[in-house]
């Protein structure tokens, strides 16, 4: 059986930044990064480039900081979004500039991993490469399968005489065929990949039948690239330091100024000008799209409030006006539900029976990890989502009431929620829908219960220090987010850490300051775990870290965890109205590099 210094599993961009960074620091430790597709960069893979794909971010906000991408290496202009193909060249180099595409073993797929007993841990990964099964001794494992990986593709009512192609938005290249051959499509979603599909296909002159759930969350925050009456470039806007504090953010005093936080979220006046802040920011984005202007554009109106929406508020990256299909009687927007299906056609409740050539379900993912842990139950001490049991070992009933409380003292306004919908229910609770899947999104689970949104606190796991998850968050800023979580890994795994941020290995002497408890650490795990239910309700904050004005003072954290000069910026003016962006994070490999030593 082979043995390897550390196994990462998933070669997308987090997982590439984790690889990099114990190479790039310890280069004479062995590696591999198992990936089960035939190609690097996990959304970005060449298997997932639908037609029309491209970034969200425009050119210079979803680079690597220590990897730029410059417009004559890639060919992507600034204030352009950067296609798929682009991203996935780019993601390929940066494997190959730092020597980590040798490493990569394509068409592994994790089945298992068993945590091994002892005082120093390791796991036994089973691996299926084709018809072969292998098993791979890992002394670390950092999972980073991300929350994109393992598509939810509901049962229909019906389906087995619908005798149509029905699939989901993650297989739209297999089907892209369609593009030229179909008459009139059905689209199952709202989201942001929804309305991705949607475009593909009217832009091509196809009919759509766009489906958006009646019980459901409604259509997707869609803003225009640049916002706000001072039209600020969206991606940047989100990480201007000042504008980050109209965000009650659990772990924001990490940011130093702690002061005017409580100013804009525990006092009266603060809470007016922030409500006035998210109210100015949505009504922005409603009027800029006119939705109102229309009878069917009107119904693509979001549902929910501007500020308890986090990464799924997106952005209109298509070359033409998208409203534009939808006025023109192409689109057929319907807000209903899906009853059942019967050969060739959907039918709705509302009556509406929808003839078709296919069905694209753009129907979410499966957030938990596909692998499965052993020994059995060790979910819990992991922190990865899992059924609620009588004894958990940290996310008890009584954390769990402690961190609410804190929550809701420190940001009252949280505690008026907002109802989406009165009518709201899972997808596979909706009459004709169900799932044969064992793994479904509905199901009450808890959410990623992770120290820092990466490490598993429990004694066992702070102990052995084996294990760390990357990619587990979802925001604006995932290439920044990907490069600081990867040192921070680093320096977890090999116990480079300061005391004060995570309780001592038993091995681990000559302690300068005080450690903190497990106890302490534990809770405040589940203070940041608990917090995405009461901040992002019309996102996914309850199952896993969802959030958007919140980046920058989550890379305070992880920064500030290593050491390092959290603000970044040559001047105080600077420091507070210049956006964050990747160039401020630049040399932050070789600061730590200059501040520890390899083992």
């Amino acid at each position: 059986m082979e043995t390897l210094d550390l196994v990462v599993v998933g070669a997308g961009i987090c997982g590439l930044a984790a690889a990099k960074a114990f190479h790039q620091i310890n280069p004479n430790k062995s590696l591999a990064i198992l990936d089960a597709n035939s190609s690097l960069g996990g959304v970005w893979s060449k298997q997932r480039l639908y037609p029309g794909l491209k970034t969200n971010n425009m050119l210079g906000t979803y680079d690597y900081p220590d990897f730029p991408m410059d417009t004559e290496t890639f060919g992507v202009k600034p204030g352009e979004h950067i296609p798929g193909e682009v991203m996935h060249d780019y993601l390929s180099k940066y494997a190959e500039k730092f020597d980590i595409a040798d490493k990569i073993r394509y068409q592994h797929k994790s089945l298992t991993a068993e945590h091994q007993e002892g005082p120093e841990g390791g796991w036994i990964l089973t691996v299926q490469n084709g018809e072969t099964e292998t098993r791979i001794s890992a002394r670390k494992l950092i999972m980073a399968t991300g929350l994109a990986s393992a598509p939810f593709l509901p049962h229909f009512r019906g389906q087995e005489v619908f005798g149509l192609p029905i699939f989901h938005g993650k297989d739209f290249l297999q089907h892209s065929d369609t593009l030229d051959s179909a008459k009139s499509v059905t689209v199952f979603g709202g989201t942001k990949s929804g309305w991705d599909v949607v475009y593909a296909y009217a832009s091509k002159g196809i009919k759509v039948e766009w489906v958006i759930r009646e019980s459901g969350h409604g259509p997707a925050w869609m803003a225009p690239p640049y916002v706000t009456p001072f039209k600020k470039w969206l991606e940047k806007l989100v990480n201007i330091r000042y504008l980050t504090w109209f965000s009650p953010c659990i772990w924001g005093t990490a940011d130093g100024y702690e002061g005017m936080r409580k100013f804009y979220h525990q006092t009266a006046i603060g809470r007016a000008i922030t409500d006035f802040f998210w109210s100015t920011l949505g009504n922005d984005v409603i009027s800029l799209n006119k939705y109102d202007s229309h009878p069917e554009t009107r119904k693509l109106k979001p549902w929910s409030e501007a500020m308890f929406t986090a990464s799924s508020f997106s952005i209109l990256n298509y070359p033409t006006d998208f409203f534009d299909v939808v006025r023109n009687g192409t689109v057929k927007v319907h807000i209903a539900d899906v009853t059942h299906l019967s050969p060739g056609k959907v039918h709705l409740s509302d009556g509406a029976q929808l003839e078709t050539d296919l069905l694209c379900c753009v129907t979410g993912w499966k957030h938990v990890p596909a692998i499965k842990f052993l020994p059995e139950g060790i979910d819990k001490e992991l922190g990865i989502p899992h059924t609620p049991s009588t004894s958990e070992p940290y996310f008890t009933p009584n954390q769990v009431q402690r961190a609410d409380d804190e929550i809701l003292s420190r940001f009252p306004r949280l505690r008026n929620q907002p109802v989406q919908n009165k009518n709201l229910k899972p997808l596979v609770d909706n009459k004709g829908i169900s799932t044969t899947d064992e793994i479904n999104p509905s199901t009450a689970l808890t959410p990623y219960t992770l120290y820092r949104f990466i490490a598993p606190p429990s004694a066992t796991f702070l102990q052995t220090r084996d294990t760390a998850f990357a990619g587990v968050t979802s925001s604006f800023a995932t290439a920044l987010i990907a490069h600081a979580q990867s040192i921070w890994i680093y320096a977890y795994l090999n116990d480079k850490l300061p005391a004060k941020v995570l309780p001592p290995v038993t091995a681990r002497a000559n302690i300068e300051q005080p450690a903190k408890s497990i106890q302490d650490l534990q809770y405040e795990t589940v203070l940041h775990a608990r917090f995405g239910k009461w901040r992002y309700p019309a996102g996914h904050g309850s199952q896993f870290p969802d959030f958007v004005f919140d980046a920058v003072p989550y890379l305070d954290l992880l920064v500030g965890d290593l050491g390092l000069e959290v603000h970044r910026k040559k001047s105080w003016w600077r420091e507070i109205v210049m956006p964050y962006g990747p160039e401020d994070y630049t040399d932050l490999v070789a600061e730590f590099a200059g501040k520890t030593t390899v083992d």
